[in-house]
């Protein structure tokens, strides 16, 4: 298995000292959408900029074949999502989606709203590999 490492400098800004988060989330009415929140780089040194450091509560890797698609369904505990190779896309009910490729990653927090039961009319988004390479992704939980 070959990984590809990329990255994608349209998420640092010009002075390197904010990092472009982008979220999937649960709204106030149930559905899942994307939004995007700036962590600050202001730890280390000028050649190596940090941010605070983050607790995670471990990683596992995926590998999803070509022609992959899930059904909609919620996150089970907000996580990363770094894709090392292929590409990802993600499906929200109001028909919108985002492709990710190597070296892009989301901060999923598409959880089920306290005391709801799952409905996949309401809840959720789907995933999906695209393209001709496999889908390999690592997850950090949160």
């Amino acid at each position: 298995m070959r990984i590809l490492w990329a990255m994608d400098l349209s998420r640092y800004d010009a002075c390197m000292d904010q990092f472009r988060q982008t979220i999937l989330f649960t709204d106030v009415d149930g559905r899942a959408r994307f939004r995007e929140q700036m962590i600050v780089l202001d730890q280390g040194t000028p050649q190596s900029r940090l941010s605070e450091l983050m607790q995670s509560g471990g990683f596992q890797l995926r590998q999803s074949p070509v022609g992959f698609r899930s059904e909609f369904h919620v996150s089970p505990h907000t996580q990363w999502v770094f894709i090392l190779q292929g590409q990802m896309e993600i499906g929200l009910q109001d028909g919108s989606s985002r492709t990710f490729g190597p070296g892009e990653h989301f901060y999923s927090a598409d959880l089920l709203p306290a005391g709801a039961i799952f409905d996949p009319q309401v809840h959720g988004h789907w995933s999906r590999q695209r393209g001709a390479v496999p889908l390999v992704t690592l997850f950090v939980r949160g």
